[in-house]
């Protein structure tokens, strides 16, 4: 039970709502809903998706943040996060990402999933793949309503867990899917630098380890996963500033790769 009261919880989250429609970055919520209390931080996620969905937005899938011990490390946290999707967060089909629609956008190559059916029992890594239909090397696009990224667990998690758009790439058949632990991930902007790079271990160990504990975490929240869910099961190394007018390339060894180019303005 969260501990404060549904008026502190609309507020942070008109706070945070402002701010994505006028487009300009708010301070933290924290000072309304405390930096670590994760139950409040949740009231308020639900409190806007409850919102966006009564506006007509659909969801579509969750995503899952603070995979990555060193990001864990930096918030002072020992589990990850999830957020909502929604279809309009879909930018796959786009010639370019709007960058107009972003604050303060960083990229990030992440293994998606599409879930073959519903979740409805808890789930482990070795049993998560008997619900999986498709696995896709894909970008998340990481943003923050919240100015310079000032985030504590608190606020990313009120924050929609700090979820911006998404790309899909390359997909392969679960059935043809290669050991998501050793994957190995290189990102490359448009010059063919490397910008990051990591493996399938540094999400959670795997990225199934991932999927297993949003499936469980999900039941807990009376809110399954369900078939056709998009899964974005987080970052397989450090995310990347993205800058206007640029393009960036994640490769996913096993899977396949994904592109995404941003617009200049």
């Amino acid at each position: 039970m969260h501990s404060v009261d549904h008026t502190t919880v609309a507020e942070a989250g008109d706070r945070l709502a402002d701010a994505e429609r006028t487009r300009t970055p708010c301070e933290p919520v924290r000072d309304l809903i405390g930096a670590h209390d994760i139950d409040s931080a949740y009231a308020v996620q639900q409190h806007n998706a409850a919102a966006a969905r009564a506006a007509g937005r659909r969801v579509v899938g969750r995503k899952i943040g603070l995979t990555s011990p060193a990001v864990q490390a930096q918030l002072g946290v020992d589990q990850p996060d999830f957020g909502v999707l929604y279809a309009d967060m879909d930018v796959t089909a786009a010639p370019q990402v709007p960058i107009r629609r972003l604050l303060q956008p960083k990229i990030e190559a992440e293994v998606a999933f599409i879930l073959s059916r519903a979740i409805n029992e808890p789930i482990t890594a070795a049993t998560a793949p008997h619900y999986v239909r498709d696995v896709i090397a894909a970008f998340e696009i990481v943003d923050s309503r919240v100015a310079d990224w000032n985030i504590t667990l608190a606020d990313t998690i009120a924050d929609n867990a700090s979820s911006g758009l998404f790309v899909l790439g390359d997909r392969v058949d679960i059935s043809r899917v290669p050991d998501l632990a050793a994957v190995a991930m290189t990102l490359t902007g448009d010059d063919g630098a490397t910008l990051s790079h990591g493996s399938g271990r540094d999400c959670l160990g795997s990225p199934f380890n991932a999927l297993a504990w949003l499936a469980n975490t999900a039941l807990r929240f009376r809110d399954p996963l369900r078939a056709g869910d998009v899964v974005l099961s987080g970052a397989l190394g450090p995310m990347v500033p993205v800058a206007p007018g640029h393009t960036y390339t994640a490769s996913i060894n096993g899977i396949g790769s994904v592109t995404a180019a941003f617009s200049a303005h």
